[in-house]
Formats: structure tokens, sequence, C-alpha cells
């Protein structure tokens, strides 16, 4: 089962995984209000269950709340098309309206069950963004991948492993090892099959921060997860 963004950012939030501001909109006039009570410049974004929505126009920089309406008139309704949904494209209807950041990079971090090994695999990046497709596909060197026996789990060795990786500072590194430790939880408790963040943001602040969430669930067990289940 996939969830939307603004979904997946709430069980974020639950677990203490910094996000930015943001506010549902399915409406023009809606938007325009956010980005007032939000303060420019924000981001509106397309609400579809695909990725590379900013290679497909879905997701648009507003610097007023002008912008913020006509972004949103022009995102509402659209069939959005990316290299995940095919020629059929998906249709937006809803946006979400998200507090503007100051990115100094963007990383890349999933979670993914790996059925070969029967491990829960992280994979980290020090390119993230859109292009993370190409990254893996040309330079598969410049993705890590560390796998954690779901019996024991996530031990101090492969946060050091990952943090080491992506050769972080140590005021970032700590930030980074508390936010795979609370992600891996939330991978596990709510018996997810993915977890990806796209991009992972450093702000000019030193802040580590989930700019975009996606969040797969494994269907077999939503019955342990009543909550989930209603945002079907």
């Amino acid at each position: 089962m996939k969830i939307h963004e603004y979904q997946a950012k709430e069980l974020f939030r639950s677990v203490q995984i910094p996000v930015p501001d943001g506010i549902l909109c399915t409406t023009p006039e809606e938007a325009r209000i956010a980005a007032k009570t939000l303060g420019l410049p924000v981001a509106v974004k397309a609400q579809v269950h695909a990725g590379g929505r900013g290679k497909g126009g879905g997701v648009r920089v507003a610097k007023s709340m002008e912008d913020a309406g006509d972004a949103a008139q022009a995102i509402l309704g659209m069939k959005l098309v990316t290299q995940q949904t095919g020629s059929d494209g998906r249709t937006v209807n809803k946006v979400l309206v998200e507090q503007g950041v100051d990115i100094q990079k963007e990383l890349y971090l999933s979670l993914i069950i790996n059925r070969e090994d029967a491990t829960v695999t992280i994979m980290a990046s020090q390119d993230g963004g859109m292009d993370i497709e190409e990254v893996a596909a040309k330079t598969p060197e410049r993705i890590i991948k560390v796998g954690v026996n779901p019996l024991l789990g996530i031990q101090g060795y492969h946060v050091r492993q990952v943090c080491f990786g992506l050769k972080l500072e140590p005021i970032l590194a700590k930030q980074y090892g508390k936010l795979l430790r609370n992600l891996y939880s939330l991978f596990v408790t709510n018996d997810c099959s993915l977890l990806e963040i796209n991009p992972l943001i450093i702000t000019v602040e030193q802040q580590i921060v989930a700019l975009d969430a996606k969040i797969d669930i494994d269907s077999n067990g939503l019955f342990r997860h009543q909550d989930l289940a209603a945002m079907l």
C-alpha cells in the first residue's frame, strides 16, 4: 500500500524526524492562504503516488501568494507523467504547500526489504535530488548499502558505516544517526516495505531535514495498523 507524501510526513513527525511545515490544499485559494500562513517562499507539490514529480512539473516554487495560487491552479487536475507513472500518468487532486528551506546539500536515504538475504537494507548517497535514478544506473558505487539483520535491529556500527560513507561532519553525523535510528524504528513498527527520502537535505543552518517522503506498507500487515489502513 502506498501513502501520499503528506501522510508519510505525518508519520515522520510522530518519530521526531524533521520535516518542513506544510498544509494540504485542494483549491488554488487554499494554496494562497497556506502560503500566507506559512510564510514565503513556499513549494507547491503534487500529491500522487509517484516519484520524479519535479521533472514532470508537479513541484513549483512560489514567491508570492499569487504565485502559490497560480501554481496550484496549474497542478491541480493535471495528468502528471513521470518515469514511475508510465505514459498514462496520474491525476492530481491535492497539493502540499510547504515552507521553503535554504538548501546547502541534497542527500538520498532509503530503507527497503531485501528478500534475497533477509535484511532491511539501508541505501544512502551524497547524490540526492531528482537524479538518483541516474546515479544508480551510471555510478552505483556512489550509493552506500548496509544490511541490517531484523532480528538484531540497527546497531551503532551500521550508523557509523553510513555516516562515514557520506563523509558527514560530527555535528551532522549525530543528527543523521538519530534520524536513521528513528526511521528504522518507523519502518519496522509499521510493516513498511519501502521508505525513501529524496532529497534528505542539509540546510545552510546545518540542520538535516526530510524534504520529501515516500512510504510503501506491506498490505499483508495492514490488519495490525488500522490507522494506516484508514489512509487509503
